[in-house]
């Protein structure tokens, strides 16, 4: 009977990891401490909640309503204040016990504002010093060096995902402390061209229509994968070829109409829409990642993110190496392809079927037409059966999931 008893304990235990493991949720784990109830609306209100959610090792240091208050009698931007708390995300496990375990007494932790790719220098890293006497004092990096705010208490832990931990007051920073203009007030031409993507930002200056079309969705969410000079140079003769319709859907296929943060990049493959998506005129494309490296994939061709220019929600700009080609506009690759099996030929009339919906859609965003430089879709990858790939995919996952839970309390059933 003991060993039985070992057994359904073995199982329920496995059961709780399965279902615990990499959750947390940092504004219901701040709602049971209102003290904390300021810095926990300031992490919705401007987002960050989310961001902290998605990570799976991450240190919170929180704030008390007077040490908020303190900070807001500054009356700083939301966007400032996203950028100063941002700098209290450390994207590493700090317990209360390992601030105390802290190698030779000093560690330097990279936070969530240095991952933006705003903060110049090491102004977006935290020093952490365990003095004599069981005292831990925390400084941002660019801060010459000043420890002007301590350890107050371990607030929740969750060894090793997320641990919440509450300071005395905020830590100071020139540079997150900075005004910050909203995104309606961001040149995001500018920013491109600044660093290395001057080609594509004149290029869409001088395109009305696409310009406009990213003016739009800046507020509401935006993300853009901008080409290195290089190769946009390189292939701008053949952009000029396009008529003025396709011009304008070739730029907009760059920007996506919600902002992606490159965490959310690498742990969400599948589809995406772009700003030229437009009915029958799909234009998107496949986000792959694999470890580090994250990748966009059309038919045509497949494009490495390089960089990051800005990533502060609502606004996000990479940097890619290549060109990416949306397969509406552009032939399916210049290497010879296999030949198509007769089983395929015979779903042909599927790809034309598309064509013939929505003239007035079609008239708008230049659907390709058979002597155009689009190739004509091909049945077996279609981006639909890629959907309804992932779909299946999920709930394999999810079965899998039920399966293991119903067959844990069916072991336990029969043990008892």
């Amino acid at each position: 009977m003991g060993q039985r008893q070992h057994v359904v304990l073995l199982i329920f235990s496995a059961f709780l990891l399965f279902q615990t493991s990499n959750a947390h949720n940092i504004t219901r784990l701040l709602a049971k401490h209102p003290s904390l109830s300021t810095f926990n609306h300031y992490l919705t209100l401007t987002h960050l909640a989310p961001e902290i959610n998605r990570r799976t090792t991450i240190t919170v240091l929180a704030l008390d309503n007077a040490a908020m208050s303190s900070l807001l009698d500054k009356t700083p931007s939301i966007y400032t204040i996203k950028n100063i708390l941002s700098l209290h995300v450390l994207l590493d496990y700090f317990g209360a016990k390992k601030l105390h375990q802290i190698r030779n007494g000093t560690a330097l932790a990279a936070t969530m504002f240095q991952a933006t790719g705003v903060a110049p220098g090491v102004s977006g890293f935290v020093n952490i010093t365990d003095f004599k006497g069981g005292k831990v004092g925390f400084g941002a990096e660019d801060n010459g060096g000043s420890l002007n705010s301590f350890f107050v208490k371990s607030v929740e832990e969750l060894p090793y995902n997320i641990s919440v931990i509450q300071i005395s007051k905020a830590l100071p920073s020139v540079v997150a402390e900075a005004p910050t203009p909203g995104p309606s007030e961001l040149n995001i031409t500018g920013i491109m061209s600044a660093h290395g993507c001057k080609v594509f930002a004149d290029t869409l200056l001088a395109n009305p229509e696409a310009m406009g079309t990213y003016e739009d969705n800046v507020n509401g969410g935006l993300t853009v994968f901008c080409p290195m000079d290089d190769p946009l140079k390189a292939f701008l003769p053949k952009y000029k070829n396009l008529t003025a319709s396709k011009k304008a859907s070739f730029l907009e296929f760059f920007g996506v109409p919600v902002y992606q943060s490159l965490s959310m990049l690498k742990s969400n493959n599948g589809l995406m829409n772009t700003l030229a998506t437009d009915g029958a005129s799909k234009f998107d494309f496949t986000v792959q990642n694999e470890g580090e490296e994250v990748t966009l994939k059309t038919r045509v061709n497949t494009v490495k993110i390089t960089g990051t220019l800005i990533d502060e929600q609502p606004v996000a700009i990479y940097t890619i190496d290549k060109v990416l080609l949306p397969k509406e506009l552009f032939k399916a690759a210049l290497s010879p392809a296999p030949a198509p099996a007769p089983e395929e030929a015979a779903d042909a009339p599927k790809g034309s079927k598309s064509k013939t919906k929505s003239k007035s859609k079609t008239k708008s965003k230049a659907a390709p037409t058979p002597d155009s430089d689009s190739p004509a879709a091909s049945p077996d990858d279609d981006p639909a059966d890629q959907v309804a790939d992932d779909d299946n995919a999920a709930m394999c996952f999810g079965a899998e999931r039920l399966a293991v839970v119903g067959l844990s309390f069916l072991l336990v059933f029969f043990l008892l």
